[in-house]
């Protein structure tokens, strides 16, 4: 896309699009933001959360980066961009839900199997956070499947080292969802945590979550 014409949509979304979002977006400003959903996804251009989920300003706090990663719990200072977002959500915003979606096709769970660029060398070491997700075998459509999934489960696992988190599960005032998002399906499979696998939306229990449940990544066949 040419800078050109993305300018061109930004001066389309002012004239056409937000005068069907003044009010919200004015009362959004006026009253702050208040978010119930925290949704950790992968940076994928084809994954767009508002149109997934049907949301609109205002209703999603979203955090996104390669592989829709979670770095594990790390109380030492440095530049830890998710691991703050998942602070703020919590902390500040006190959402309610925390998604950590995954998606089909995930150029970040191939670069586990197929490696990436010399240069590439702060991508290598994110990829780290994905590698207990692997499966022993070659890359394939259903190892490269397999893996999307279990990563999500991983994800779900490293949530649980955040203090606020951990705390705030067990007393019951934040859920987690683990999501595998089919593209080309366009069917959002959550995981129900007691079977170990991901179900279809479509045929899923809205309580796709039971927090008692110990989660081992291995359980995900």
């Amino acid at each position: 896309m040419a800078h050109d014409e993305i300018l061109q949509r930004v001066r389309r979304f002012r004239s056409q699009y937000f005068p069907r979002f003044r009010h919200r977006l004015k009362q959004l400003v006026e009253e702050g933001q208040h978010p119930t959903v925290l949704f950790i996804g992968c940076a994928d251009s084809r994954v767009v959360p508002y149109l997934l989920t049907g949301s609109g300003p205002g209703d999603l706090f979203v955090v996104r980066n390669v592989g829709a990663f979670v770095p594990p719990f790390d109380a030492s200072l440095g530049y830890h961009g998710t691991s703050a977002a998942i602070e703020f959500a919590v902390l500040s915003l006190e959402v309610r839900d925390i998604v950590v979606c995954g998606h089909s096709h995930c150029g970040g769970i191939r670069a586990l199997y197929e490696g990436v660029p010399a240069e590439a060398v702060h991508m290598a070491e994110w990829l780290a956070l994905g590698r207990e997700a692997m499966l022993p075998a070659e890359s394939s459509p259903d190892v490269l499947r397999q893996t999307e999934q279990r990563s999500v489960m991983l994800q779900l696992e490293r949530l649980m080292s955040y203090p606020m988190v951990s705390r705030r599960v067990a007393e019951g005032s934040i859920a987690l969802h683990g999501w595998h998002y089919v593209i080309e399906d366009g069917e959002v499979h959550v995981l129900d945590f007691e079977l170990g696998a991901f179900v279809a939306a479509s045929q899923a229990d809205a309580a796709d979550t039971n927090t008692d449940v110990a989660w081992d990544v291995s359980r995900l066949q």
